[in-house]
């Protein structure tokens, strides 16, 4: 059986623009080489091969469409979280 070829998907979101959209995405080499940029960014990584393999077919910069909504506000709900805990991490480690 072979290894299913990993991909990655990166996502921005910005108040101003009418939903997310996919800024990257990679297969292979290039999904390593995301997920790297990422890590070494602190930016969160969401494991999740259906949405990502849903996103993968998607336009770069382009809005994702009204049927991933539901999905990707998940994701964002979830890293909005994990970006809250790193920064109270953070500002307990420094006393002012």
């Amino acid at each position: 059986m072979d290894k299913e070829e990993k991909l990655a998907v990166a996502l921005q979101y910005k108040i101003k623009d009418p939903a997310p959209k996919v800024i990257a995405k990679g297969r292979g080499y290039l999904a390593e080489l995301i997920l790297r940029i990422a890590k070494n960014h602190n930016i969160p990584i969401k494991k999740d091969s259906k949405i990502v393999k849903k996103l993968y077919k998607l336009e770069i910069d382009h809005p994702i469409p009204p049927e991933l909504y539901k999905a990707v506000a998940v994701i964002l709900v979830w890293a909005y979280n994990v970006n809250q805990k790193f920064k109270e991490k953070i500002l307990k480690n420094f006393s002012f």
